[in-house]
């Protein structure tokens, strides 16, 4: 059953104080279930199949969550690129989600013809208010993604059953200062264990390892900042749900997608199913490509 925002806020509220008194104590106060479509076939028919109406087919452009990089979109990318897809993956800056989804939006605005956007955890936040206004986005993609509605901010949409809603964030997060940062700004990452427990489960523990020791971390601004408009309001969307996915939970990724009214597939995966299931991933992407073409 969906949670309603209310009780999802007062879930989060008593991590969030703990949060805060963290920081003070460190001197730093202040829709339908869709099964998945057939890979993209790399043979010029196949191709053709992709393109729009007017014969170009959409530059797929992917947005990276936090403690991630654009590198985890590779094998998404590599099959997209052999289906004959042009596909770019911009550094998301992860400092304010107004910020990042400026800087997403002026990307976009350089990119011609039309575009399918994904966005990955955080990305997703990120997208939903990149896109907007936007005609050249033809669809969105949301991959373990945040998808919130205007007002609400990613922290608190993790729900209750996250591996990260605990009543001590300190345990899960480590918490860092930054050069320039607003007063009682912090940089969050997170602990290795949490990446190898409930981030990246479902990859080699050497991987998931590597994956902690070069997390680029969020600011804790970014995750508390109100979203604007949502573009899924008016652009059609995709949703992939890992269904081993302990950061943001099953239950919750459905109710933001099925809010959304997002066409669904699910995945055996944790939380990064584009490193663990990038086919899958892949053939959710092009099925948007086509559906909006």
């Amino acid at each position: 059953m969906a949670r309603t925002p209310a009780r999802r806020w007062t879930v989060w509220s008593i991590p969030l104080a703990v949060v805060m008194l963290a920081l003070g104590l460190l001197g730093l106060a202040p829709a339908a279930v869709a099964k998945p479509a057939a890979p993209a076939a790399t043979t010029a028919a196949g191709q053709s199949a992709a393109r729009s109406h007017d014969g170009v087919k959409p530059t797929v452009v992917l947005v990276h969550g936090a403690w991630a990089d654009a590198s985890g979109w590779t094998d998404v990318v590599i099959r997209l690129q052999r289906a004959g897809y042009p596909v770019l993956a911009p550094p998301n800056p992860l400092r304010s989600l107004s910020g990042d989804a400026a800087s997403v939006r002026a990307f976009l605005a350089t990119v011609p013809g039309p575009i399918v956007l994904v966005g990955h955890s955080y990305g997703g936040a990120v997208i939903t208010n990149a896109a907007t206004g936007n005609p050249n986005v033809r669809a969105l993609v949301y991959v373990d993604a945040f998808v919130p509605d205007q007002g609400e901010a990613v922290f608190p949409l993790v729900g209750p059953d996250s591996a990260l809603a605990v009543s001590d964030p300190t345990t899960v997060f480590d918490l860092r200062p930054y050069p320039g940062a607003p007063a009682g700004d912090v940089d969050v990452y997170l602990k290795p264990a949490v990446v190898v427990s409930s981030f990246a489960q479902d990859l080699p523990r050497r991987t998931a390892l590597a994956m902690a020791a070069t997390q680029r971390p969020i600011a804790f601004s970014a995750g508390s900042e109100p979203s604007g408009a949502p573009a899924w309001r008016s652009i059609p969307s995709w949703y992939v749900i890992g269904t081993k996915d302990r950061i943001i939970p099953a239950d919750q990724q459905r109710f933001m997608a099925e809010r959304a009214g997002a066409h669904i597939v699910e995945v055996r995966a944790s939380h990064v199913s584009m490193i663990s299931k990038p086919a899958a991933v892949a053939r959710v992407i092009v099925a948007a490509a086509r559906a909006t073409s």
